[in-house]
């Protein structure tokens, strides 16, 4: 097993990026920003990639975070050792939203601090019934980073937001799902069935279509109708003569699953 603080492992066009500290609850450190974004780049310019899977070490957290230790040892250069991290990691979230693939967030244990703003980022989201999802920030007198004052407006309102940061409200797996924050609640035993269900559905999926997608829903809350409108006509106009957009068409007409290449 690998003693790096995040690792990946890729399989039939199927990335894992694992948060592999399961004795801190896999609390980022220095040492795992510049791990995960040396891990990103090699997937942002990997087209073999269809699907990313985002996941925890162990069985008692996703990620819980910034690791606060390190925070404690930095002494007066501690701003410029956070400076430095929220370089790498905002430029890892940065990719992972505009990558085409579509990224799951599975959801094993703790999503606190970081860690939420890791599921926010995420397209979608399986937990198991058992995780709690928290801001934290506060709790240390810091803001937020990792991108969630971004993503968390746009899943849950301002109003739900603010409480979450403000009071550091824990909610459950099944409040988590009721707000909008993930997709779906399961079991821990079938957590890896239902995660890898997806993710090999949408890995036989138009990437190039997926990432389309993506990006529209990320430019609508900032656009006018009708840029918007006029950006859908643009993306639907280049899919329609993309490999996977010719396959789906003639598949349709022949009335055959398509063999979407991800092209």
């Amino acid at each position: 097993m690998s003693n790096d603080p995040v690792t990946l492992d890729i399989q039939d066009s199927i990335a894992r990026i694992n948060f592999n500290r399961p004795d801190s609850f896999n609390a980022i450190n220095t040492e795992a920003v510049i791990k995960l974004h040396e891990i990103v780049n090699k997937l942002y310019s990997n087209k073999k990639v269809r699907v990313v899977i985002l996941s925890g070490s162990g069985d008692k957290a996703f990620c819980a975070g910034g690791d606060v230790s390190e925070f404690s040892q930095a002494g007066d250069s501690i701003d410029q050792m956070v400076r430095e991290m929220t370089s790498y990691l905002h430029v890892s979230i940065s990719r992972l939203a505009w990558l085409n693939a579509p990224v799951i967030a599975r959801v094993n244990g703790v999503a606190a601090g970081a860690g939420l703003s890791f599921v926010a980022c995420c397209d979608l989201a399986i937990s198991i019934n058992s995780a709690t999802f928290t801001s934290a920030y506060t709790k240390i007198g810091f803001t937020p980073d990792g991108s969630s004052t971004f993503f968390l407006p746009r899943l849950i309102g301002r109003k739900r937001v603010l409480e979450l940061y403000l009071t550091n409200r824990v909610l459950s797996a099944e409040e988590a799902l009721e707000w909008g924050l993930i997709n779906r609640v399961t079991s821990g035993q079938d957590l890896d069935l239902e995660t890898d269900k997806l993710a090999q559905t949408l890995a036989r999926g138009p990437t190039k279509a997926f990432g389309g997608i993506k990006k529209l829903v990320m430019m609508s809350p900032n656009d006018s109708l009708e840029s918007q409108m006029e950006r859908e006509t643009r993306y639907i106009a280049e899919m329609t003569v993309s490999k996977d957009g010719l396959e789906g068409v003639t598949a349709f007409v022949e009335k055959r699953k398509p063999n979407f290449t991800g092209e």
